[in-house]
């Protein structure tokens, strides 16, 4: 059910994006560090990644912007490396002038991982991020995010995995 209701909430964040056609639309590139780890049955060391990226921003109307973005990222803990392709779709609201509060549902696909590690983890990971980020006039951003994984990511019965990771980062919209 978590699935079908996130996928819906990022269908929908996409049309809603395309809708905003006639505002503004600004293309990015992102980059950044990833300080991940799993929660739930697994115990381990936090592992220091990256991620880099590109994004769409799109002006809905006033302060708010819909921004779906697409990552490559470099997680999981220390001994356990799992990198996703990410796509997170973030609601933002501008709260002052370059000054902006981010949420938004995320899916992230497996595209590597360690001996192990593969064999005993899913393809896919659903999650939400919430952050905030500031933008100078020039167009260079930073941001700071929080991702929870709301999906178990374990291939393994009975046992609850899901990832969870902090992120810092820098971009430039254009």
């Amino acid at each position: 059910m978590k699935k079908i209701l996130l996928s819906a909430a990022v269908v929908m964040a996409f049309s809603f994006a395309a809708q905003a056609q006639s505002e503004e639309m600004k293309f990015g590139v992102k980059a950044g560090a990833n300080f991940t780890n799993f929660t739930g049955d697994a115990d381990g060391d936090g592992k220091t990644g990256f991620y880099v990226g590109g994004l769409v921003d799109f002006a809905v109307s006033g302060n708010f912007h819909v921004q779906p973005e697409l990552h490559y990222s470099s997680e999981g803990a220390k001994d356990a490396k799992i990198d996703y392709i990410r796509v997170p779709v973030m609601a933002k609201y501008y709260v002052m002038e370059g000054l902006s509060l981010q949420a938004g549902p995320e899916i992230a696909f497996k595209v590597g991982a360690d001996d192990g590690v593969d064999e005993t983890t899913k393809s896919i990971d659903f999650g939400l991020g919430a952050g905030a980020g500031y933008e100078l006039p020039m167009g260079v951003f930073f941001d700071v995010r929080y991702n929870v994984g709301l999906s178990n990511i374990s291939d393994i019965d009975g046992v609850d995995v899901k990832n969870s990771g902090f992120q810092i980062g820098a971009g430039y919209r254009f």
